[in-house]
């Protein structure tokens, strides 16, 4: 049997706690006392939560105005920092400045056409546009794959000339199959193939600890930020980081990087050899909670099954681009504007700072901490894309628009 948890309001962040329940509701259970109500009446109109998320500041050219959004990125941490508040009993979780931190630290600035980072670009192509992130110099050196011959220029140059003649489905599929990061620019209104979170019950946990032992197998963004907030609720996080391949938020910004993860333990582990694997298994193993952002197939390399490991009693949460069935790969920019995240203008332009990213980041904190009040194990799969294309709906509301 699920909870239906009571939502007060008909502000935007109150219609988004309602659409992310059906999805959480198999993990509330025994949630249901502790997080009987959450009152959203009184939220902000979306237009402030994003000026006040500093997406706003970060959306639209440099030189020119700073532009809304499509969608309700910012109303939707609210939701999700109420959902998780209400949940923990916690109330010294961060807002709607989440969005923007990353950015505010690095000194980044609104940069259309460009995304703000400066390794996503919209592309026109035949009849409609194209999200491509040359985030790394091997994306790069695909270029000349992708278009099927010597560049004889810059990478984005060729690239646009050859998107040009296609449609974005098509540059699309041909970046994807060569592991470049792409997707067809919105619209808002297309399908959903898979909820933003699809949960698979595991077997009875085999400890319930006061503080929940955390394994953070995840880089860059989405995943460490999940960590935080879980760190903040009063959970206890390893960091796990390959000596081959560490977290590349490391080669940012020095004070994000800690921001996401003061307050871990940080264990690096040379996979390549038997002592790292069976460090790795041991500490996984001992974990209430997993988070990861990696392949199946790639875990199981290194002799580590999720689904195993949920059916003996631990909490798996797995953030990928769109979902465990799928090899789709993505950035946070590039996903946000293939979802529908995009500047409020005329023209296709990107919004925010890799929204996908933190938006991801917070609605696998809220499935995780509700998963914690149950006595199962649970296999949590969470889809970037469809996290972001939640964000992204038009609100439908009354006259008020809050």
């Amino acid at each position: 049997m699920t909870t239906i948890v009571d939502v007060l309001g008909n502000t935007t962040a109150a219609r988004h706690a309602r659409a992310m329940q059906p999805a959480i509701a198999p993990l509330l259970g025994s949630a249901a006392e502790t997080c009987s109500r959450l009152d959203l009446r009184g939220a902000p109109l979306p237009q402030k939560d994003w000026a006040d998320s500093g997406g706003m500041a970060l959306t639209g050219y440099r030189e020119g105005p700073a532009l809304g959004v499509r969608g309700h990125p910012a109303s939707a941490v609210r939701a999700s920092m109420a959902w998780l508040e209400s949940l923990c009993g916690s109330h010294s979780l961060p807002g709607v400045e989440l969005l923007g931190e990353r950015a505010a630290m690095a000194g980044l600035f609104r940069n259309a056409p460009v995304s703000c980072g400066g390794a996503m670009r919209l592309l026109p192509c035949a009849h409609d546009h194209v999200a491509v992130s040359l985030a790394r110099p091997a994306d790069h050196a695909l270029v000349p794959a992708i278009v099927e011959g010597d560049t004889g220029e810059d990478s984005w140059t060729a690239l646009r000339r050859w998107a040009l003649e296609r449609t974005a489905a098509e540059v699309a599929d041909r970046c994807q199959l060569l592991g470049v990061p792409a997707a067809p620019a919105g619209p808002t209104g297309q399908q959903t193939a898979r909820p933003w979170l699809s949960t698979q019950r595991g077997g009875p946990r085999r400890r319930l600890r006061e503080r929940p032992r955390i394994v953070d197998l995840t880089s860059l963004w989405a995943g460490p930020l999940c960590a935080r907030l879980l760190r903040l609720t009063g959970a206890e996080v390893t960091k796990i980081e390959s000596q081959h391949r560490p977290d590349g938020a490391r080669h940012g910004t020095p004070d994000f990087f800690t921001r996401m993860n003061d307050g871990s333990r940080y264990v690096s582990l040379d996979f390549t050899t038997r002592e790292g694997r069976d460090q790795l298994h041991q500490l996984v193993a001992d974990a209430d909670v997993v988070l990861e952002a990696s392949r199946p197939r790639a875990l199981r390399h290194l002799g580590i099954d999720a689904d195993e490991l949920a059916a003996t009693g631990t909490i798996w949460l797995s953030i990928t681009a769109r979902g465990r069935g799928s090899d789709w790969v993505g950035f946070g920019d590039d996903i946000a504007a293939g979802a529908g995240l995009l500047a409020d203008s005329d023209e296709v332009l990107p919004a925010g700072d890799a929204l996908a990213d933190p938006l991801a980041g917070v609605h696998g904190a809220v499935a995780v901490t509700a998963a914690l009040r149950t006595d199962r194990g649970w296999l949590l799969d969470l889809s970037m894309h469809e996290t972001a294309r939640l964000c992204a709906r038009p609100a439908n509301l009354p006259a008020d628009h809050r």
